[in-house]
C-alpha cells in the first residue's frame, strides 16, 4: 500500500468511544502494568472496528499515548500486519481467498464479479462508498473452497451464482447470512458424500 494512499482521507483526532474505552481497560487487565504496550495489537482491533474498518494515522498516536510507548511502536505494528486497514475499506469489506485451492474451485470468477459488481480495482471503494475488495492469501477454510471473508464472516462453498446474490445483497445494505452455500456444517464432507464405505453426514 502506497504512503499516498495511508495518508489519504485521514481524520484529526480520534479517540475510544466509551462502550470502548470500557472494553481497552478490560484487555489491559490481562498483561503486567509493566508490558502494558502488549495490549497494542487488540487495541488496534478495538480503533478499525469502530472507524468503519480502518484505522487512521490519529488513531494510532491516539493508542500510543494511551499504552506509553513510541507511535513509531505502534505504525510498524499495524503495518506489518495485513489484517489492519490503513485506508477506508467501506462499510463492507470483501477479501477473496485466490490461494491454490480456492483458485481451482473457481476463485478467479468471484475476482471478475467483484471487479463487476464492486470497483474495477483492489482497494477502490465502490461508487457509494460502501464497499471494496481485495485479493488475500489463504484464509484457512480450504475444505469449503472457494470462499471470501466480509468483515469478520467467512461465506464458503461459493459458485458464481450465489455470489452474485452475496454482493448484490451488500450493495442493497441487506447483507446475506455467512455460513456454507452448500448447507455443510463444519468440515463434513458436503451432500452427505459415502467414504471409505461408511456414509457421513
Amino acid at each position: 500500500m502506497s504512503l499516498k494512499k495511508i495518508h489519504d482521507n485521514q481524520p484529526d483526532d480520534f479517540k475510544f468511544s466509551e462502550d470502548n474505552l470500557k472494553k481497552a481497560e478490560e484487555i489491559l487487565k490481562r498483561y503486567p502494568k509493566e508490558n502494558k504496550k502488549s495490549a497494542v495489537m487488540p487495541f488496534l482491533y478495538l480503533a478499525q472496528r469502530q472507524n468503519d474498518n480502518w484505522i487512521p494515522l490519529s488513531a494510532m498516536k491516539y493508542i500510543a499515548n494511551y499504552l506509553s510507548m513510541p507511535y513509531i511502536s505502534v505504525y510498524e505494528v499495524a503495518t506489518f500486519y495485513s489484517m489492519y486497514n490503513l485506508a477506508p475499506v467501506g462499510k463492507h469489506f470483501i477479501q477473496v481467498c485466490t490461494t491454490t485451492p480456492c483458485l481451482l474451485r473457481g476463485a478467479d470468477k468471484i475476482v471478475k464479479l467483484c471487479k463487476e459488481k464492486i470497483s474495477p480495482n483492489e482497494n477502490e471503494l465502490s461508487s457509494k462508498g460502501d464497499c471494496s475488495w481485495m485479493e488475500v492469501e489463504c484464509l484457512g477454510a480450504c475444505v469449503s473452497a472457494p470462499m471470501i471473508q466480509i468483515n469478520n464472516d467467512y461465506y464458503e462453498d461459493l459458485d458464481e451464482k450465489n455470489t452474485i446474490k452475496i454482493l448484490e445483497s451488500l450493495i442493497n445494505g441487506k447483507p446475506l447470512k455467512p455460513g456454507s452455500f452448500r448447507g455443510r456444517k463444519n468440515t463434513a464432507p458436503e451432500n452427505k458424500k459415502i467414504m471409505n464405505g461408511e456414509k457421513h453426514a
